[in-house]
């Protein structure tokens, strides 16, 4: 079988960690390019994978080298890059947020549909191997009726990873266009549509920046959201968490409770009404700490629906969807009302 040619445009921290590796160690892909703006982040990422170096993403995609592209950049080139590179008849995956607006997020669902190439998003915590297992347990009915969730993304922020630390994009509202919540958050919104099998319809917000004096986007948000069945439920984004990172997801049921990724030792804990506890040792979240599952599975994924022409398992639309929570939160945070996400557009109660 013909090997996907690749590129990663932005050779930052996620495509140094996740992108470059995965697309490296996939015997299906040859990877051929990087492009970064920086020209020696480009060169050292170049050379480190013997591949071709940009500082131009146009330049890139006009070169014809490439089948398929990771956009690893700040989240206010996401779309326009997306855009160019379907355009040009390039596959791309996208990191998330996939959009800085719901407009941004249609434009780019209509160039994929335009050139017929794949667009998926990188919410990496469907591939979860706890979080897989969860949802099948609720699906086959395992845990009864849902009443409520808790889920928290937290650690002590970019700074301590970035390529370019507390001076990062990550910090600076017109690249970033939103903090934890962006970061972070965007993940929980997605992974409890993909666990409860059902769209957020309501969201209420406080998002703050608290915790990072050099920034000029929010580090800790709490929200309250309620779905189209009226399940209720808590999602805290924070870069305030200093010590240990916290990942961890909480559903409670009528016959059960499901506790993900909150043991130490069991990615996944059963604690059923009658009183019967089932632990799985499902190995460990992907993170960035050494000890951390550092296989994400959104490359393969990206790269299977390409080999073999079917519908990426994260969608642009399901990317809209996560986002548009995330939107609806900001919009809450602003009006300090409820902000209802019924029907197409995001309108305040």
């Amino acid at each position: 079988m013909k090997k996907l040619k690749v590129g990663v445009i932005g050779c930052g921290s996620i495509a140094q960690h996740r992108h470059l590796p995965e697309y490296s160690f996939n015997q299906h892909v040859e990877l051929v390019a990087v492009c970064d703006s920086n020209e020696e982040r480009a060169t050292k990422a170049a050379e480190k994978y013997g591949v071709k170096a940009y500082t131009s993403y146009e330049k890139l995609l006009q070169s014809g080298e490439v089948d398929a592209v990771s956009v690893c950049t700040s989240n206010d080139l996401h779309a326009p890059i997306s855009i160019a590179a379907l355009q040009a008849g390039v596959h791309v995956l996208c990191e998330k947020p996939m959009a800085t607006s719901k407009e941004e997020a249609e434009a780019m669902i209509e160039a994929a549909k335009q050139s017929g190439k794949k667009l998926m998003i990188a919410h990496n915590q469907r591939f979860v191997k706890s979080h897989q297992k969860a949802r099948q347990l609720i699906e086959d009915g395992e845990i009864g009726k849902i009443y409520s969730f808790r889920t928290a993304f937290g650690h002590g922020g970019p700074e301590d990873w970035s390529v370019e630390g507390k001076d990062g994009w990550f910090f600076q509202k017109e690249k970033a266009f939103i903090g934890a919540m962006g970061d972070l958050g965007v993940h929980k919104t997605d992974l409890l549509r993909y666990l409860l099998g059902e769209e957020i319809t309501e969201v209420g917000a406080f998002i703050e920046t608290s915790a990072k004096d050099f920034s000029d986007v929010d580090d800790n948000a709490v929200c309250i959201l309620k779905t189209e069945s009226g399940i209720i439920g808590t999602l805290a984004a924070s870069w305030a968490y200093v010590s240990k990172e916290d990942n961890s997801t909480i559903i409670y049921g009528e016959k059960a409770i499901l506790r993900l990724e909150d043991d130490p030792a069991y990615s996944l804990v059963v604690q059923y009404a009658t009183g019967e506890v089932v632990n799985y040792q499902l190995g460990k979240i992907q993170s960035n700490a050494a000890d951390g599952q550092n296989n994400s599975h959104v490359v393969e994924q990206f790269v299977d629906s390409i080999l073999h022409d079917k519908e990426p398992p994260v969608t642009g639309k399901e990317g809209m969807k996560s986002l548009q929570v995330i939107l609806a939160a900001l919009a809450s945070q602003e009006t300090k009302q409820i902000v209802s996400l019924q029907g197409q557009g995001v309108s305040v109660k």
